[in-house]
């Protein structure tokens, strides 16, 4: 049987998979990994490789994509296939830091009581930003995750893997979605360039949260680069 290791965005948990899970379960075990009680990316993946099983085929989404790279470049004996899903490899820029380090300052001194409005509309699809459903599901996650995980979160600096990236040798599943105003179609591009063997697919009509916007057509194009590939 297949081991599948799931790995979530930031301020999301494993519900981010929850309209997947049935469909991800006829394909292998699933496990969920944790990236709140780390900070740093190379931190976060050596708790996720501490956790998982000694070989898995390993999905990253959005943040869980970096950490996915990393533990993909530190263990590729134990990474069988590797899904990256609306996320990307470039380093974090000057202005993103400045922008998280102020972030970072408020929420130390004051009390956290989710993510902004704003920020949970962004993630979606522009049809969808409104819809209450995915909205409280965003937030429900965000607030489980609590203060110190948001901390440990926004300290978390993004390097660039891109360089590193033709060292892939498994199988490789870039996804992108055409609507996603936080990880765009071109920075999925620039990931495949860097992967000879990497397979691309573009979800139509789907903002970032691709796993909860379009969960089937996601599911189909997983099932099918398995099947694929072999794995």
């Amino acid at each position: 049987m297949r081991n599948l290791v799931l790995l979530p965005g930031f301020m999301l948990n494993r519900h981010l998979w929850d309209d997947m899970q049935g469909d991800l379960a006829t394909l292998g075990t699933l496990t969920f990994g944790d990236l709140g009680q780390e900070v740093g990316i190379q931190a976060m993946a050596d708790a996720v490789l501490s956790q998982a099983p000694e070989k898995f085929i390993l999905f990253g989404f959005s943040m869980g994509g970096f950490v996915a790279q990393a533990i993909a470049l530190k263990a590729p004996q134990r990474v069988l296939g590797l899904a990256l899903l609306n996320t990307s490899s470039r380093p974090q820029t000057a202005q993103e830091s400045a922008a998280t380090k102020a972030q970072l300052e408020i929420a130390q001194r004051t009390p956290f009581k989710g993510l902004t409005s704003r920020a949970l509309a962004s993630s979606l699809h522009p049809a969808r930003s409104a819809e209450r459903a995915l909205l409280d599901r965003l937030q429900a996650m965000a607030l489980s995750n609590g203060k110190e995980v948001f901390l440990r979160q926004l300290q978390t600096l993004r390097d660039s893997n891109a360089e590193q990236l033709q060292q892939l040798r498994c199988p490789v599943l870039v996804v992108a979605s055409d609507q996603d105003k936080l990880r765009t179609v071109e920075e999925s591009e620039e990931m495949v360039r860097q992967i000879p063997q990497a397979r691309f697919e573009i979800v139509a009509d789907c903002g970032h949260m691709t796993p909860m916007e379009k969960p089937h057509e996601l599911f189909a194009l997983i099932q099918d680069w398995i099947a694929q590939s072999g794995l």
